[in-house]
């Protein structure tokens, strides 16, 4: 598997980066995790507009979804080659309506999903393409989902956003990467069930003996280099920070 990091700034983009997208490519498929803002401009570097075969969308928060409303004009309105097929898009319930609400005047109140064949998320294990997959609901105030790729023998546990949960455990499980998100700092925020710091996220891949751990989600205010520090002090496997552009083979 091919991982390329469209994205990775937490809660809005940050000069560098733009919000969580990440592209997961093998045998010729293409499946994108979420599409924050300012991911779909950053995504036009590394393939062509209309290049993807899924989407899967962790949640519903703006920082991980709302660009799907451009791509939804990319694809309805296309004047090259006609209206697209519709794409798979694996998410949350109720992900057609909020995105329909966050478009605001699409032609009505079905137009996305002449483009976008929702397919609702539930914890569990499936196909999408090439790839096994396994969804698990993990700990955020809202409903949003880890999940786990494997392909050719190997794996990659990509955390959405969550708080410490045992679900997340369960996904990260002998992982060979393990993008995990690192929103904040230890010994500064405290707020269960919202997000991981960066010694936890480094807990969790030594629990889980990832081989390798990427930190991702760091919002502009917070220290990535804090966090991977942070990291470090409970993991020693090999462990960085995520940045836009990079690529990884699983």
């Amino acid at each position: 598997m091919k991982l390329t990091v469209v994205g990775c700034s937490g809660s809005f983009p940050s000069a560098d980066s733009a919000c969580s997208s990440y592209l997961v490519e093998a045998d010729g498929f293409r499946l994108l995790l979420d599409m924050g803002n300012g991911a779909l401009g950053e995504l036009q570097r590394h393939i062509g507009l209309y290049d993807l075969d899924a989407i899967f969308l962790s949640h519903l928060h703006a920082d991980h979804c709302i660009d799907m409303c451009g791509y939804f004009v990319a694809r309805y309105y296309r004047h090259e080659g006609g209206r697209c097929d519709a794409i798979p898009v694996y998410a949350p319930e109720g992900a057609e309506q909020r995105l329909t609400t966050a478009y605001a005047d699409t032609p009505s109140d079905k137009s996305m999903s002449e483009v976008f064949d929702f397919r609702t998320l539930k914890s569990g294990s499936f196909e999408i393409g090439p790839f096994s997959v396994r969804t698990e609901k993990v700990c955020h105030p809202v409903e949003a989902y880890g999940i786990r790729i494997e392909h050719g023998g190997r794996s990659l546990t990509y955390s959405g956003d969550t708080g410490a949960c045992e679900a997340l455990h369960e996904l990260a499980e002998g992982t060979d990467l393990f993008l995990c998100e690192a929103s904040f700092t230890h010994g500064k925020e405290d707020i269960p069930a919202l997000h991981l710091n960066g010694r936890e996220a480094g807990a969790e891949a030594t629990r889980s003996s990832a081989g390798r751990l990427v930190l991702t989600h760091i919002p502009p205010w917070t220290d990535g280099e804090q966090n991977l520090a942070d990291a470090r002090a409970v993991y020693d496997g090999p462990s960085e920070l995520a940045y836009a552009g990079a690529v990884y083979e699983v």
